[in-house]
C-alpha cells in the first residue's frame, strides 16, 4: 500500500467527502419531508389521491434508483426539463427516499394504540390536538430504527451518483484510480469513509431513540 498516495490526493478525497455530506443530507432531508408529506395526504381516504399515492411508492420502490437519476439526467431535456448533476442527485435521493420513508411514517402511525386515541376524543381533544399532541410524538419514537436504516441505504445508494459525474465521494476514488493505476487505496478509503458516515448515523440514531424512548419503562 502506498500511502504517498494518500497525501498527493487528500484534498480531492476531502472534497469528494463533504460533497458526499452534503448531497446525502439534503436529499435525505427531502426524503423525509416529502414522505411525511405523501403520508398525510393519503390519509385524506380520497380514492384518487390513494390512486396517486399507491402508483408513486410503486414506481419509486419498484425501480432502482440508478435506473431513475438515468431517466431524470437523460430524459429530462426530452421534455424540457433540464438539471445538473448535482440537482438530479438531490432530486433522485430525495423522491426515491420519499416512498420509503412515506411507509415508514405509516407503520408508525398504525403502530399507536387505538385505545389512546379513543381516550383522547373522550377527553375533547381534536382531530388536530390529537394528531400533534398524541400520534406525533409516539410515532416518531417507533420510526427511528426503520427511519435510520432507510438513512444508511440513501447514503450507501449515493454512490451511484458519480456514474452521472456528481463530484461525491465516489467519483473522486474513481479518478484517483484511473490516474495512479491503483485499486487497493483509493476503494480502501471509499470503504472506510462510507462505513465511519453510516457508523456515526447508527450512533446519533441510537441516541435519537433513547431519547425518544426514555418515558418508556425498561424491563
Amino acid at each position: 500500500m502506498d500511502l504517498n498516495l494518500f497525501i498527493t490526493y487528500w484534498p480531492m478525497l476531502l472534497k469528494g467527502l463533504i460533497y458526499t455530506l452534503y448531497v446525502c443530507s439534503v436529499g435525505i432531508i427531502i426524503a423525509l419531508i416529502g414522505g411525511l408529506i405523501l403520508h398525510l395526504i393519503s390519509r385524506l381516504k380520497i380514492p384518487f389521491i390513494g390512486l396517486l399515492y399507491a402508483t408513486y411508492l410503486t414506481i419509486f420502490r419498484g425501480t432502482p434508483l440508478l435506473v431513475q437519476v438515468y431517466l431524470m439526467y437523460y430524459g429530462g431535456p426530452f421534455v424540457g426539463v433540464e438539471l445538473s448533476a448535482e440537482q438530479v442527485g438531490i432530486l433522485g435521493l430525495g423522491l426515491y427516499g420519499s416512498a420509503y420513508f412515506a411507509e415508514i411514517y405509516r407503520s408508525g402511525f398504525a403502530s399507536i394504540p387505538k385505545g389512546h386515541i379513543e381516550a383522547a376524543y373522550d377527553l375533547g381533544y381534536s382531530h388536530r390536538q390529537i394528531l400533534f399532541s398524541i400520534q406525533f410524538p409516539q410515532m416518531l419514537g417507533l420510526i427511528i430504527p426503520p427511519g435510520i436504516n432507510q438513512t444508511i441505504i440513501l447514503i450507501k445508494e449515493s454512490a451511484i451518483l458519480s456514474i452521472i459525474t456528481v463530484p461525491e465521494l465516489t467519483t473522486a476514488a474513481v479518478t484517483m484510480s484511473t490516474q495512479t493505476f491503483s485499486v487497493i487505496e483509493p476503494y480502501l478509503f471509499l470503504a472506510v469513509a462510507y462505513w465511519a458516515i453510516t457508523f456515526l448515523v447508527a450512533k446519533i440514531g441510537q441516541w435519537c431513540e433513547n431519547r425518544a424512548t426514555i418515558h418508556l419503562v425498561r424491563s
